[in-house]
This record gives structure tokens, sequence and C-alpha cells, in this order.
């Protein structure tokens, strides 16, 4: 046997060894099954999936509210009506005293002029039966719900056409003009 050949003979050996798994039984079919290979697909069609549901949205809905509020009457300075009053009712009350009153009329008098001069100064200071009010402005939120409703892609109809034939599936994007398929190439009989 010749020594040159025997280098070529272990080289072609190994060759078929890493062969050898990939094809077992020469008919295309690995180890795990048929043999499989990616092509591309020209898109025919791609219809959109819609489905229509019904959505409740929280808003914040606000606005300026006007609301009329009643001002508190300021304190008159009834200091002064008070003091006139009172001794202008001491002077009458003292009119009617005797010496066994004891000066009640006087009292008597003073106090009720007292009373009448702050009743008075009240009067005039606020106005007599009036109410002032002031208007106030206010903002006002308030969450309501809004029902609407909404149309949502779910997916697309997509009809192909690969070496003539029109096939259709259903995916979850558009796949825009063409779309990768899987051939499959299995030994028949």
């Amino acid at each position: 046997m010749n020594l040159k050949r025997i280098p070529c003979l272990i080289a072609a050996g190994a060759l078929a060894g890493l062969a050898t798994p990939a094809f077992a039984d020469g008919y295309g079919q690995d180890r795990f099954g048929p043999a499989d290979d990616f092509d591309y697909a020209a898109v025919v069609h791609a219809e959109p999936l819609v489905r229509t549901i019904h959505v409740t949205v929280p808003r914040e809905q606000c606005y300026t509210e006007t609301r009329y509020v009643p001002v508190r009457g300021r304190d008159a300075p009834a200091a002064g009506p008070m003091i006139v009053g009172g001794l202008i009712g001491a002077v009458i009350g003292h009119q009617f005293d005797d010496r066994r009153s004891r000066n009640v009329g006087s009292v008597a008098g003073a106090v009720i002029g007292a009373g009448l001069g702050h009743g008075a100064a009240q009067r005039r200071w606020v106005g007599y039966d009036e109410r002032e009010v002031r208007a106030v402005e206010a903002q006002r939120c308030e969450v309501r719900s809004e029902d609407r409703i909404e149309q949502r892609t779910e997916g697309y109809r997509v009809t192909y056409r690969y070496h003539g034939r029109l096939y259709t599936t259903q995916m979850p994007r558009d796949p825009g003009d063409q779309v990768r398929v899987r051939v499959n190439v299995e030994p028949v009989g």
C-alpha cells in the first residue's frame, strides 16, 4: 500500500464522519426529525382583526363656582352710645325716685338707656334688617366616569402567496410586504 494515500484516506474518513450525524439515514432527515428550511412569501392582504369593547374612564372635571356668603356684621363702636344712653336713662329714672325707692328708678333708667343706646348704635352701623353678602369664587372638581367605545386590534388575518398557492394565517402583527415561512421537506411513502 502506498504511504502517500494514507493521509488522504484519513482526511476522507474524517469528513465522512462529520457529515454522517446530520443525515443519518441519507434521506434529508436529521436525528431530530424532518429537515426544515425558511423562505419568504409575498403578502397579498393583511386584514386587521378588530374587537369593539366598552371602556369606563374616570375623568376629573373642574369648574368655578360662585357662592354668596353672608358677611358678619362688624361690631359697632357701642361704648359711646351706651354711656350716653345710660346717662339719659339715669336722669329720666331719677325723676321717678323718691326717698323710699333708694335710686331704683335711676339704676333702672341707666340700664334701660344703655341697652337702647347699644341697639341704636348697632342698627345704624350694620343696617336694620339688612343682610350683607359677598360673592366668593371657588374651584370645585369632581371625578366622573365616562363610558366610551373603543376598537382594539387583536391581530391580523394574513393572506400570502407561496409558489403560486394562497395561504391564510393569523398573526399578532402586520407582517408588511412579505412573511417568513417555514418549508418542511419530508419523504413521501
